[in-house]
């Protein structure tokens, strides 16, 4: 811009001093005067040709400069274009992340509660306290519920299976207590006896052992065998004499007598 304010300056000057060689004209010869308005028009024709290339040139760099300014406005959005692009890809990413750690999550809460189903359980059952396996105790809690239910033949299957499938369980002295109940219920005496002994035999200190020793008089005594039943009554009286199961025996004997 400075350029082109000193070339129309320049032009400015030198058409002045056209008119001024003009209007001195006449102070010199004619031919001397001719010489001089062509140099200063040669001049002045010089001048106009420079300053209308320099408008050219300057309008050719202002052409230019708008054509940068479009071309980096295009990078601009297209870089917006892809910025908004590469924030969605990773809010969605975020998302995916999020909805995999939820799965694992679940999936581990999963794999632990069935893991938990398979790890051995602390149980405390007529006094005693032991480790069995869940299945265990499932199966002793589902026989124990059809013994309460009142559906004793099946409960005697169900205690049966019971001591075939786990043979060393701690569940084995109270299983053949309820097994030997449940045979009694069915009027199945002998065998009722057969089990109270084999738990009295088994754990003689076990809380239903008492019981036992009196079931076991309960069935003689049903089975007519009223001297067997007040020796069993006595033998209970001397092994668990502060037992509830000893306060019952002595009853039992005074109506034997």
């Amino acid at each position: 811009m400075r350029a082109m304010t000193m070339i129309r300056a320049a032009a400015s000057l030198l058409l002045f001093c056209l008119w001024t060689a003009t209007a001195a004209a006449g102070l010199f010869d004619d031919e001397e005067a001719r010489k001089a308005i062509l140099d200063l028009r040669q001049r002045v024709d010089a001048v106009r040709l420079l300053a209308e290339q320099g408008a050219s040139r300057a309008g050719d760099d202002n052409a230019a400069l708008r054509r940068s300014l479009l071309e980096l406005q295009n990078q601009i959005e297209v870089l917006r274009a892809e910025t908004a692009k590469l924030r969605g890809m990773n809010e969605q990413l975020s998302r995916d992340l999020a909805d995999v750690q939820r799965r694992q999550k679940d999936v581990t809460q999963t794999v632990d509660e069935r893991l938990r189903q398979f790890e051995p359980v602390k149980v405390t059952i007529d006094g005693r306290e032991f480790v069995a396996d869940p299945a265990e105790k499932r199966d002793f809690e589902a026989a124990l519920a059809i013994f309460r239910q009142g559906d004793f033949v099946s409960a005697q299957s169900a205690f049966l299976d019971f001591l075939k499938r786990y043979p060393k369980s701690g569940y084995g002295s109270s299983a053949l207590f309820w097994l030997g109940n449940a045979q009694y219920a069915t009027r199945n005496y002998k065998e009722a006896m057969i089990n109270f002994r084999a738990l009295i035999a088994k754990e003689p200190e076990h809380l239903r052992a008492p019981e036992a020793v009196l079931s076991i008089a309960n069935c003689q005594i049903e089975l007519k065998d009223t001297r067997g039943a007040r020796k069993t009554l006595e033998d209970l009286i001397k092994a668990y004499p502060q037992s509830e199961a000893a306060q019952a025996a002595k009853e039992r004997l005074t109506r034997l007598k």
